[in-house]
């Protein structure tokens, strides 16, 4: 049996690493490619779903187009809140979060190449993992990453970086 001590040893880092992932998440900028849900308790003509398309806006209804691109979940809940408050709702119960994250790339030299759903969280080890790891002529100290779609501005990074939502990760060939 473990006593508290072991339990708290234990349980210690996975509160930490939920809470580093809840962080991320909480300050996530929506963009386009992200689905979010919209919910509006008691209220099921205002809850939906809408993936957010190249225009970055939204049409809601009673409200009109509302630019979501750029903005955090809380921070499009509260530009609803205040647009059905008063004139449609008198204490609207507003909640927005992200169903599904657009993707990050991965390409070169893992064995299945391509786009994956970002998740909060997301390190390069772990993107490599779900691309089914390193092929055998990987060369696993050069890493690249193109952040945002830019394939002209590329860094270097570590197995351990966290990535975001539309990186470019480029696993190169190993000479040897």
């Amino acid at each position: 049996m473990f006593n508290l001590t072991q339990w708290l040893v234990f349980l210690l880092p996975l509160l930490l690493q939920s809470a580093t992932a809840h962080q991320q998440h909480h300050n996530y900028t929506v963009g386009a490619g992200d689905k979010i849900a919209i919910d509006v308790y008691g209220e099921t003509d205002l809850s939906f779903n809408v993936i957010i398309d190249s225009s970055g806006s939204i049409d809601y209804p009673y409200l009109g187009e509302i630019t979501v691109v750029g903005l955090t979940p809380s921070e499009i809940k509260q530009k609803i809140y205040s647009g059905l408050k008063g004139s449609y709702l008198i204490s609207p119960k507003v909640m927005v979060s992200i169903a599904t994250f657009r993707q990050f790339y991965i390409k070169g030299e893992v064995k299945r190449p391509g786009g994956y759903p970002f998740r909060p969280g997301l390190t390069v080890d772990k993107a490599i993992a779900l691309a089914g790891g390193f092929t055998e002529r990987a060369a696993k100290k050069s890493i690249m990453r193109s952040t945002n779609g830019d394939l002209t501005k590329t860094q270097r990074i570590n197995i351990d970086d966290h990535i975001s939502p539309d990186d470019i990760l480029n696993i190169a060939e190993s000479f040897f």
